[in-house]
């Protein structure tokens, strides 16, 4: 796991990461040279307008994309030239993923889909991984859901399915990509609070794409992105005050 000098693990980082897209005229910089962290055992929100460049950072980092020049690691594995089948490989040990669409197999009961992991990676889970699973599905009260169908649960069961589905195989890293993004708002606080307590209570490390200011208010720190770049990062901080400096970010455009 790399340490920088102000002694903080982290789980990812790129160095210089530049992603452009098309060429002559209509060339994108996505990302124009981020060098970024994503601590240890942290929530981190990564925020800004459409089009900053924050999903293609989360792609990036998390090997779902290539840069065009830079670095990128995942923990102390550099994984800028690894090939496809490397990359689903470490993807699969070490990353969780938790989308908007929740991404559930409909044919496949909760259960089923829980085990997803293990059975791609060839494998069943542990007594002590089983034990976890359990232990999630307890606190995030899916008990008397585990022989259901993803249309049988609401919107906010099936995104808790998702991320005791992330979390089940303690992977290095879980990213996040707008999960609250087709929740109503009392639901989002909870799968929120549940993201927030995996990383306080279980140290789990944890990256999420957002442009709500009230989901970033559950991170214990902020990365706000702006035409590819990084321009500014911030401990936890409320929702108006994540508010009023997008705002601000805006005028300053």
């Amino acid at each position: 796991m790399h340490t920088t000098t102000t002694g903080t693990r982290h789980v990812a980082r790129v160095e210089d990461a530049t992603r452009v897209y098309g060429s002559g005229a209509g060339r994108v910089h996505a990302l124009a040279g981020v060098t970024l962290g994503i601590p240890a055992g942290r929530f981190t929100a990564i925020m800004g307008p459409s089009g900053s460049g924050k999903s293609t950072l989360m792609h990036v980092m998390a090997g779902l994309d290539g840069v065009t020049s830079g670095r990128v690691f995942l923990g102390d594995t550099e994984i800028t030239g690894l090939g496809d089948t490397e990359l689903t490989l470490l993807r699969r040990r070490r990353v969780g993923f938790v989308f908007q669409s929740f991404n559930l197999v409909p044919t496949l009961d909760v259960a089923v889909n829980l085990r997803l992991p293990f059975e791609l990676d060839g494998r069943r889970p542990s007594i002590e991984e089983t034990e976890w699973m359990d232990h999630l599905v307890d606190i995030l009260g899916l008990g008397d859901r585990l022989t259901h169908r993803p249309h049988e649960l609401s919107g906010g069961q099936q995104q808790r399915v998702a991320i005791v589905r992330a979390l089940a195989t303690r992977p290095d890293l879980v990213f996040a990509d707008e999960p609250t993004g087709n929740l109503d708002s009392r639901t989002g606080r909870e799968v929120l609070a549940v993201l927030r307590q995996a990383a306080s209570e279980f140290g789990q490390s944890i990256a999420m794409v957002t442009h709500d200011p009230v989901a970033a208010s559950y991170a214990d720190g902020i990365v706000f992105l702006a035409d590819g770049r990084v321009v500014a990062e911030r401990e936890r901080s409320t929702a108006e005050e994540i508010s009023a400096y997008m705002l601000g970010m805006e005028a300053r455009a």
